[in-house]
Formats: structure tokens, sequence, C-alpha cells
């Protein structure tokens, strides 16, 4: 699943919008990124920890030639299964059912109250105004002069 996919599989329960679930999906990246930059480590329960790792330098061997060379400290992300994580994907736990998105809201229409139909008098008939439009004004193409 990439992240389009999953932003799909979320939009549902964002009254089917795509655009406030890639931001929520935006902001929970971000936050993880984030924190994992100041050396904190991110904990979800039943899921896993986000945590990042410095490796030191080291030897290392170029598969190719089989030289040795030497591989820089560098600093690494890495994740870590919560066991809730591992249960289920080994078999031992089974997942509930997936959560339902809620109900969307049905806009509740106001109750139209009904008036009382007015009857013109039989000796009067009703006058109906009819406003006069002013006749369109045609407009006039101008033809480009040829040099």
């Amino acid at each position: 699943m990439n992240k389009a996919q999953f932003i799909a599989a979320l939009a549902p329960h964002f009254n089917d919008s795509k655009k406030e679930a890639a931001h929520a999906v935006d902001i929970v990246f971000d936050t993880i990124v984030r924190n994992l930059a100041k050396g904190e480590d991110v904990m979800i329960n039943d899921f896993g920890k986000f945590k990042k790792v410095d490796r030191k330098a080291r030897m290392g061997r170029n598969p190719f030639t089989g030289e040795t060379i030497k591989i820089k400290a560098s600093k690494k992300a890495r994740f870590l299964p919560a066991k809730g994580l591992k249960d289920v994907i080994s078999g031992e736990r089974k997942l509930g059912p997936a959560p339902k998105p809620e109900p969307k809201p049905v806009a509740k229409a106001k109750p139209v109250a009904k008036k009382a139909a007015k009857k013109a008098p039989a000796k009067k008939a009703a006058k109906k105004k009819v406003a006069k439009k002013a006749p369109a004004k045609k407009k006039v193409a101008k033809k480009a002069k040829k040099k």
C-alpha cells in the first residue's frame, strides 16, 4: 500500500474527503519525523516504536572487488514492532472488525409551513406587470487589416 492508497482507505472516515485524509496523514508523518529529528522516540501502543539509532564507523567490504572499505558513522531511523503487531502478523491474535466510518450527517430540511392560499376577488382580476427588456445590441466584429 502506498501513500495514495492509504489516503483513499482513510477518506471514508473523513466524510469522503481525500483532502482532509491527506492532511491528517501528512500531520502524522510530519510529527513522527520531527520527533525523530530531535532524538525522541515515538511509541504507538500495539503498533511499534520509531527510534533514532546512531551507527558507529566500521570496516566493510566492497562485494564486487572484495576490497575492504571504511564506512562512516551515520544516524538511521529504526522501527521496532510492538508485541501486539507481531502477534497479529504471526496469526496468534486475530484482528477485530475494522472501524466503520461514521454515517454522513444528513442535512435536516426545515419543515415548510403551508400558507393559506389567498384568492383574488371575483370582480377584480389579478394584473401581472411584465417588465420589458431592451433589445440586445449587436456587436460588430472588426476585421484585422492584412499587411
